[in-house]
């Protein structure tokens, strides 16, 4: 795990640094000269967030003014989109290395800063020709302070570190991330973290009936693969464990139900639901939090060969229940479905999904936040909005009326993979919930996973959304 943020007691007199203050008046605390102090006065233009940088010329000295928020969570949003901003800068004029300090904010803030700084920071140049001339230069941010706890940046450093990782791999074409090498990769990641990987073969899966996922691999070259991912420390707080499944679509083509227009040029990020719920279970692991987790990972990609399953299948699923396929491009809850019904081996505490699962989620809220639907999870819901709020990836809680699931019946099986026109996300939804009897949450990550230009700390490309709100979830709950 890379430190990308250290603590120090001491900031070094020529040091390229940042000093967060909450008003104007504030900085003749920060011993500036009469001129720089009159330069940062005339600069400042009482916007709520205002960067001033000042030229040393030996090293660079920036002022980032912060005013006060009511509303906690929305200010350390606010300094996660500052710090984004100081990274324009930051990797414009070389800069290495940078110091943050501040004598009039509460630590949470400088770290959410930082943060937001490190996210901003990220760049997927593995298939970049020029890499080194484009490559950003910020490596290390040092945090001033003699209160903030190693622990606290540690699992920071971990978070970030994380999601670093869930970006790269949804970043990765499908003629790298195809279904075996994501199996790989997550055991690469368990060896890491100190996590027990299995990865169930095709003829594994076939043994254990799971229908909805052999059918969308059948037009596929490549075999399906089940990865099982545990973390159980010696004294877990919980007696049931959490499990996190992801949609492992590697590649979407839609199927026999071809998409069509330019909807299958992102589709390589079909797996982001995979690569989050993978990167969450190697950061509990790594910061050693006291939970038993597990992460189910089905993984293929639906693609279209001569024996490609087809509307008017119906397909045998792992808990018995028979689907009649309406649209092959409704293939996530498919594969889902058989590892929501494998959890049940766990008797499990709660089960989170995540998922790109429907084209509603992203139409319904955009990229603002997470599509979210509970059953039998009430009071757990409830933290989780918490959680989402603190980190903001938010939640936006849908209805999960009984009636919703009478749009997925079948005449000639139990159910059918597609409800129709109205309320897709939610249908979705209630599929899936066929396939539980346990706490359930469903997060439909299809808009914010994945962006086709950068917003703020959320790169272009892969997100890694859902990472940093589960792992602040479960944080809380090792804790209480």
């Amino acid at each position: 795990m890379k430190k990308f943020i250290e603590i120090t007691r001491r900031l070094p007199e020529k040091a390229n640094s940042v000093f967060l203050v909450s008003a104007i008046e504030n900085i003749d605390a920060l011993k500036l000269t009469s001129e720089e102090s009159e330069f940062v006065k005339g600069k400042y233009d009482a916007e709520k967030y205002t960067l001033i940088p000042i030229n040393r010329y030996d090293h660079w000295l920036f002022i980032q003014i912060v005013k006060e928020e009511d509303d906690n969570s929305k200010l350390l949003e606010e300094l996660r989109k500052a710090g984004d901003k100081l990274i324009k800068y930051i990797n414009e004029y070389k800069i290495r290395k940078i110091y943050i300090k501040s004598s009039d904010k509460p630590e949470n803030r400088i770290l959410a800063f930082a943060e937001g700084m490190m996210l901003g920071n990220y760049q997927f140049m593995k298939y970049r020709k020029h890499e080194e001339d484009e490559k950003n230069s910020l490596e290390k941010i040092m945090v001033v302070s003699g209160n903030i706890s190693e622990t606290t940046v540690n699992e920071l450093n971990i978070v970030i570190d994380a999601v670093y990782r869930c970006r790269d791999m949804v970043n990765e074409p499908v003629s790298y991330m195809n279904s075996l090498r994501l199996a790989e990769e997550i055991k690469n990641l368990g060896v890491e973290c100190g996590a027990k990987v299995e990865v169930l073969n095709k003829k594994k899966i076939e043994s254990l009936k799971m229908g909805g996922i052999l059918a969308v691999n059948k037009g596929s070259i490549d075999p399906p693969t089940f990865t099982i991912m545990e973390w159980k420390p010696e004294h877990p707080v919980n007696d049931k464990p959490y499990v996190f499944v992801g949609k492992g679509v590697v590649f979407d083509t839609g199927g026999l139900n071809i998409k069509i227009g330019n909807y299958m040029e992102t589709m390589k990020c079909d797996m982001a639901g995979a690569a989050a719920m993978a990167t969450v279970l190697y950061a509990i692991a790594s910061a050693k939090l006291p939970v038993h987790a597990v992460a189910l990972i089905p993984a293929t990609d639906n693609r279209l060969d001569g024996n490609a399953y087809a509307p008017g299948d119906i397909i045998f699923m792992h808990n018995g229940l028979t689907v009649e396929i309406i649209n092959t491009d409704a293939e996530g809850r498919m594969i889902l479905a058989d590892a929501l019904s494998y959890a049940q081996k766990y008797k499990p505490r709660l089960v989170f999904n995540a998922a790109t699962l429907t084209g509603a989620a992203s139409r319904a809220i955009g990229k603002y936040g997470i599509v979210t639907m509970q059953a039998r999870a009430e009071e757990e819901m409830k933290k989780l909005k918490e959680s989402g709020n603190m980190v903001y990836e938010r939640i936006a809680e849908f209805p999960f009326w009984d009636e919703y699931g009478e749009l997925i019946k079948s005449k000639i099986a139990d159910i059918k993979n597609i409800g129709g026109a109205d309320a897709g996300m939610i249908t979705a939804g209630k599929f899936l919930e066929k396939f539980t009897d346990y706490p359930f949450i469903h997060l439909d990550i299809a808009g914010p996973a994945f962006l086709d230009k950068k917003d703020s700390y959320r790169t272009a490309g892969g997100t890694g959304m859902g990472v940093r709100l589960l792992f602040d979830y479960m944080k809380n709950i090792s804790r209480e």
